[in-house]
């Protein structure tokens, strides 16, 4: 893809290069000479065991933990990007829920940086409605934030996290504990974000049927990194076997003509 063509697409950036990324906390050694490439148009899941490093490679990537090594932000020429923009989803978002705060006051606080009781006027509730509009959570402005379910809390913060649009949108566990219906629609909308907006996604997650279904690249990670490839490239190799003994063989079969397919369970 051209500079143009990138451009045209809604992202002038055209992937993030991290090269023999390394973090320490003391004498303990956290990640060790992580390389991989995260592109636009794409979504690189991250996976591994708990303690693997995940979330703080992620902090890394944020500019929220020092590391060695390099983290570039890259454009279809070469060119290092300047300043990209990145939205973040947690896993989740801890707060009251017996507060009185709606969607709108929750979004409109954090587009204006001004405090929710100073009202919100027609100008903003039509920006907090747009930005709503783009995951399909336009309907819930109004509804109390305490009120929504897992899922339609979670469009609530993806909604936050592309305003303004990110060149690089980060989903930390983004879908867990949510239910099925909720899940789907989430993951359509991301779907639909990373196609229409060109934008790269760095997902972090343990549901492999979700990986298997919406994942590009796949970055196996234990304080380094053993595997990068497709879904299937990962999950029916050897370094993913010795990492989650048995679960490639319970999600897995080979079939002579079709290669390695993932079984639902």
């Amino acid at each position: 893809m051209t500079k143009h063509d990138a451009a045209s697409a809604g992202c002038d950036l055209c992937r993030i290069e991290l090269e023999h990324v390394g973090v320490t906390a003391g004498a303990d050694t956290l990640l060790s000479d992580i390389s991989f490439h995260i592109h636009c148009g794409q979504l690189t899941a991250l996976v591994g065991p708990n303690g693997a490093g995940k979330t703080t490679l992620i902090q890394a990537i944020l500019g929220q933990r020092p590391h060695t090594g390099k983290i570039r932000h890259v454009d279809a020429d070469g060119h290092n990007f300047p300043a990209p923009r990145i939205g973040y989803v947690p896993q989740q978002l801890p707060f009251d829920r017996e507060m009185p705060l709606t969607v709108c006051d929750l979004m409109a606080a954090a587009l204006c940086r001004r405090p929710v009781w100073t009202g919100v006027g027609k100008a903003m509730r039509r920006d907090v409605h747009k930005a709503l509009e783009e995951t399909q959570a336009a309907s819930l402005i109004d509804r109390r934030l305490g009120a929504l379910s897992g899922g339609e809390l979670q469009r609530v913060l993806l909604a936050m996290a592309l305003t303004p649009m990110p060149d690089l949108l980060v989903l930390d566990e983004p879908v867990s504990g949510v239910d099925q219906n909720g899940l789907s629609l989430f993951l359509q909308t991301v779907s639909s974000l990373r196609s229409t907006h060109h934008m790269a996604i760095l997902m972090v997650s343990h549901d492999w049927d979700l990986v298997r279904k919406y994942a590009d690249v796949v970055v196996l990670v234990q304080q380094s990194v053993l595997r990068v490839g497709t879904p299937q490239d990962v999950f029916s190799s050897p370094e993913f076997d010795r990492v989650f003994p048995g679960v490639a063989s319970r999600g897995w079969e080979k079939d002579a003509s079709a290669g390695v397919q993932f079984m639902p369970q």
